[in-house]
């Protein structure tokens, strides 16, 4: 019988024996507590870089901008399960994070696909002047249009107006110096399909997140998960209020009364 070669199974994200710990590569006690935040240590482990200093206060703030955004359906599904099982706080975080998808926590890696595909489309890794943005913006809008798809990170359900939270990434990103063509494409397009629809659909918050996680970056494929990664903080901060202020058994009776109340005949709500 032959040697085996293992030599494949190997991580560079982490490994452990006796005495050693390492992470990314580096000693994790010495290289790396005490000197790398989580953030950095998040875009490290992503992109095998550390960020700039401009780079890292900009993942902040788009990871700040994605932890919560109040009783959201990741949020109540979170407390739910909580509800009925609160020696699992590990099963309502997940819980919280399963929903996310295209209406709801999703839209920030969906949006950073569309805008790398549209750019690659456009020409690559080439700078696009204006003219040539707003052409391959018009572009992408119509092939979603034509494709009977929504654009994503355009419009919110809440915020129809404007999201708060798109001025501020954007003010931030070019403070940093690093408002790039991700983010320029995405405001492109949001012109571009209120032109060709008539419907104004501003850029969301986590919309501009997903650009200027690009533009500073982290590849499309990690843009959702760096959501996630916000988005679990503000799950946890929901499950210690809910132990301290519970709603989810309140909010069960409600539903429970008014569901008996439509079958008994009463009014429907």
């Amino acid at each position: 019988m032959g040697t085996r070669d293992d030599a494949w199974l190997h991580s560079w994200i982490g490994s452990s024996d006796a005495d050693h710990i390492r992470v990314a590569g580096r000693d994790l006690p010495s290289e790396v507590m005490g000197r790398l935040t989580l953030t950095q240590l998040s875009y490290l482990l992503v992109t095998h870089r550390e960020p700039t200093a401009a780079q890292g206060r900009l993942v902040d703030a788009v990871l700040v901008s994605l932890a919560d955004h109040g009783l959201t359906p990741s949020a109540l599904a979170s407390r739910l399960t909580y509800t009925g099982a609160p020696e699992s706080i590990q099963g309502a975080v997940a819980a919280g994070l399963l929903g996310a998808g295209s209406v709801f926590l999703g839209p920030a890696g969906d949006t950073a696909h569309f805008l790398a595909e549209t750019l690659a489309l456009g020409g690559g890794e080439a700078e696009l002047d204006h003219d040539e943005l707003r052409a391959v913006a018009a572009a992408a809008v119509e092939r979603r249009r034509a494709a009977g798809l929504r654009v994503p990170g355009l419009g919110h359900p809440v915020h129809k107006g404007g999201d708060p939270r798109t001025p501020r990434i954007y003010a931030l990103a070019e403070a940093e110096g690093l408002l790039g063509q991700h983010l320029r494409l995405l405001a492109t397009v949001a012109e571009m399909q209120a032109l060709a629809s008539g419907n104004d659909l501003p850029v969301n918050g986590a919309g501009a997140g997903a650009a200027a996680l690009l533009d500073a970056g982290v590849p499309a494929t990690a843009v959702r998960g760096m959501a996630l990664i916000a988005r679990t903080a503000g799950l946890v901060a929901h499950l210690v209020e809910e132990a301290e202020s519970p709603i989810g058994m309140p909010l069960w009776l409600e539903i429970e009364e008014r569901a008996n109340d439509v079958a008994d005949g009463g009014d429907e709500v």
